[in-house]
Formats: C-alpha cells, sequence, structure tokens
C-alpha cells in the first residue's frame, strides 16, 4: 500500500501550490515513485506540475455511461484502457486527473470499475498526493479509502482557520481512515498571534507550520510557469519543505 498523503482547504488558500511543493520534496528526498491525484473538479494541478493533461476519468466514466464502448471489447477492458491514457508522466512522478463529478444520473458499474483500476495503479506508486476541492466530502470520491497523513491549508484570516476547523473535524467523521492531521498557514505574513493559537487550539488542528507569502508564486503563476520549478532556495518552498522534514520525520 502507499503511503497517502490528503491535502483540503478553503478554495484559495494555496493548496495545489502546497501540493505541488510537497511533490517537489518526495522527488527530491527519493520517496519514488509518486502518484499525484487532482480530485479538484477545478483541476490546475497539472499547471502547477507543467504537465498536458491527456484525458480524465470523469470523461472516461461519462464515456462509458454514454455507451461507447467500442464493439467486441468489454467494459472493463474499457475502463482499463482509458486510466492507462489518462496517466501524465513526469520525473519521478506521475499524475492523474479526476475531471468532472457525477452527472445526472448515477452509474454505478462504471465508478466501480475506476475505483477498482485506481486501486490498483496506486499499488505502483510508494507515495500517493491528492489535492482535493474545497471541502472534503469529494476526499473519498474513488481515491483511497485510507489517508495517512491529511495536511489542511488555510490562509491566515480567521475565516479560513474556522474553515480549516470545520474540515479537520468533517474529516474525523468521514470513513476515510486519517492518521495524522496537520494544519499549514499559507501566504503567512507574520508569526501566529497568541489570538490565532487559542484558535487553532479551539479548532483542534495541530499547526506543523508557516509558509509565508512570495511574490514569486504569484509571479510564476502570472507567466504561466509551473511553480514545482521554483528554486529550493525560495523562501516559501524553504518553509515547505521544513514543515514536511518535521511532517515525515
Amino acid at each position: 500500500m502507499p503511503f497517502s498523503i490528503a491535502l483540503a482547504g478553503k478554495g484559495g488558500t494555496g493548496k495545489t501550490t502546497i501540493s505541488g511543493m510537497l511533490i517537489k520534496y518526495l522527488v527530491k528526498n527519493g520517496k519514488t515513485p509518486v502518484l499525484a491525484v487532482d480530485a479538484d473538479s477545478n483541476a490546475n494541478l497539472n499547471e502547477v506540475l507543467g504537465l498536458e493533461v491527456p484525458d480524465t476519468l470523469g470523461n472516461a466514466r461519462e464515456e462509458m455511461k454514454k455507451g461507447k464502448v467500442p464493439s467486441g471489447m468489454t467494459k472493463d477492458i474499457f475502463m482499463e484502457m482509458k486510466l492507462e491514457q489518462a496517466v501524465a508522466d513526469g520525473n519521478g512522478f506521475d499524475l492523474i486527473v479526476m475531471g468532472q463529478p457525477e452527472g445526472s444520473g448515477c452509474y454505478c458499474a462504471a465508478n466501480t470499475l475506476l475505483t477498482n483500476f485506481l486501486d490498483r495503479l496506486q499499488g505502483n506508486y510508494a507515495y500517493v498526493v491528492m489535492d482535493n476541492e474545497a471541502g472534503m466530502e469529494h476526499i473519498s470520491r474513488m481515491t483511497t479509502k485510507n489517508v495517512d497523513i491529511l495536511l489542511v491549508v488555510s490562509d491566515p484570516s480567521r475565516r479560513s482557520l474556522q474553515a480549516a476547523g470545520r474540515i479537520n473535524k468533517l474529516a474525523a467523521e468521514l470513513n476515510i481512515g486519517v492518521g495524522k492531521s496537520f494544519l499549514i498557514i499559507n501566504q503567512a505574513k507574520e508569526a501566529p498571534s497568541p489570538q490565532v493559537i487559542e484558535l487553532l487550539k479551539k479548532e483542534g488542528l495541530e499547526l506543523a507550520g508557516l509558509v509565508p507569502e512570495d511574490p514569486t508564486i504569484y509571479d510564476f503563476d502570472f507567466k504561466g510557469r509551473p511553480t514545482i520549478h521554483m528554486p529550493e532556495n525560495n523562501q516559501a518552498v524553504a518553509a515547505a519543505f521544513q514543515i514536511f522534514d518535521k511532517i515525515f520525520a
């Protein structure tokens, strides 16, 4: 079984950027191969990683749902073929994009096949990093049944920290088997105040560390450059790596 890390948080907190930094960290430290799973319906992890997405699992499910399986091909072979075609190759990591959520008219047969094949695919990797959409409900959507580490990403605002607390509590209630849960405060401008520390205690959040606000991230994003290529001596990358050192110690 691979070691799985899931990232979640309120929209706009930069969890996809943190996901890319985590993948960069794992590859640098020889914790490979890594499977990156973009479970956000507004998928953009590929842009952070600098990869083209050949296809999504959502498209495969919809094709099967609409009866587009070629004549003479079984549904399970079709799904396995589509899954293999959807994997984008990176340097020390691969990426697969879940794509659009379930459309109208549930098609459980397609979902079951996708789940089974994705489980088998994950078995080929040492680590799985899942970038989830806002909230936690979709963390179990055809990705994994056990999460070794949950990283909840927040910005420094009170509203975002409170949302992180709700996500953390919801994760404990969902049947996904979270091992350890940590909070990362991203886009930080200063050390957390006593009021913030008190809020974290109230929300039951364990602070792993802070990633400072960094104009380089915005520059890379604006110019369409993959943030995974940011240098390791960049202050945000260095801070994230220190957090990961702590988590994986």
